[in-house]
Formats: C-alpha cells, structure tokens, sequence
C-alpha cells in the first residue's frame, strides 16, 4: 500500500489529483502545441506513471478533467473581479482588467491548447458556460449605464478584449496594454450615467 502523506487517505487522494492537474496545466502552458503525456504530468508531479491511473484513465480523461476546471475558474475569476467593483463603469473595467490579467498569467494558452486537444462536447460545453458566464454580467453593467444596446457593446468591448490579448500573448507587456485599453474605455465608461 502507498505511504499516505496528508491526515486522511481522502485529502491525501485530493492532494494528488491537484497534483497531477497542476502538472499537465503546467506542461501545456510550457509547450501548447503538445498533449502532455500521462508519464510527463506524472513525472512533473512527482508520482509514479502508475499512480496517474489511479485518477485519470487516459489523456484524454486527464485533459477534460483540465477543461472543466481551467474554464470555470477564469469565469470565477472575472465574475469576481467585477462583483468587487463599484459602478457599472468600473465594473466593465473589471472584467477588461480581469481577462487580460488570466491571459497574461498564460490561462488562455492553456485554453487555447486545451481547444486543441479536447475536440467535441466537452470543450464546447464548458467554453459556451464559460463564455455566457462572463457575457451576463458584461451586459448588465453596459445595461445600468443605459446604453441603447448593451449587447451589442459587450460585444465590442469584448474584441477590444480579444484584441488586447492577442497583443499580450505576441509580447506585448501586459501592464501597458491594459492601460492602452483603459484609456480607451474609461472615458466612456466612467462618464455614461450611472
């Protein structure tokens, strides 16, 4: 039997998956391009190549595990951001600030990898949650500015975003150019009525 190196046999398994999903995140930041194989997130976590099938069956079992955490998180992490923020306004400056801020961290590498890697349901699910999960709360800040179509504006706020990112994941550096965008945006943002 294994040592145990955490309290409980239950922890001790929830430390390992983390493990393991931390190791192929980190592999496919490192190289998009290539699956990571079960005996590299294996041996980038420490563990016997044995040990990964006591988790995950198969790569591709191991990356939709990915997938369903990867996505949600960034849309954690932006609905977050604006709930913190104060006005519609800022708000909207939040979600800019928040996504530009997980591309520059590489999440967006990594979901673009995972697109990749991942064809069918489970990458369309989970990016289509991910994506109406942002978009709702983008729209009913736009919507509390009393914009005459908000959804059209999230839209176009939305491709200065993908625009912006691009530029970060071509070497642009990341404080500069969500500065650029801010500057864009806020004027508007911040003098709409709130």
């Amino acid at each position: 039997m294994p040592r145990i190196t955490a309290p409980t046999v239950v922890q001790h398994r929830a430390e390992r998956h983390r493990a393991l999903l931390d190791a192929a995140q980190a592999l496919l930041a490192q190289d998009p391009g290539q699956a990571p194989s079960l005996a590299a997130v294996a041996a980038r976590a420490g563990l016997a190549r044995s040990s990964v099938y006591e988790y995950f069956r198969s790569q591709h079992d191991l990356l939709v595990a990915l997938v369903r955490e990867v996505l949600p998180r960034w849309s954690r992490r932006v609905a977050e951001a604006m709930a913190a923020a104060g006005t519609p306004g800022e708000k909207v400056l939040a979600y800019v600030g928040a996504n530009l801020q997980l591309v520059s961290e590489g999440e967006h590498a990594v979901a673009t990898a995972l697109a990749q890697h991942v064809p069918g349901e489970e990458l369309h699910s989970s990016s289509h949650e991910m994506h109406e999960g942002m978009r709702a709360p983008l729209i009913a800040a736009l919507t509390a500015l009393e914009l005459p179509d908000p959804a059209a504006t999230a839209g176009l706020v939305s491709a200065v975003v993908y625009h912006a990112a691009r530029m970060i994941e071509e070497g642009a550096d990341p404080a500069a150019t969500e500065q650029r965008v801010r500057e864009l945006l806020a004027p508007f943002l911040l003098a709409a009525p709130s």
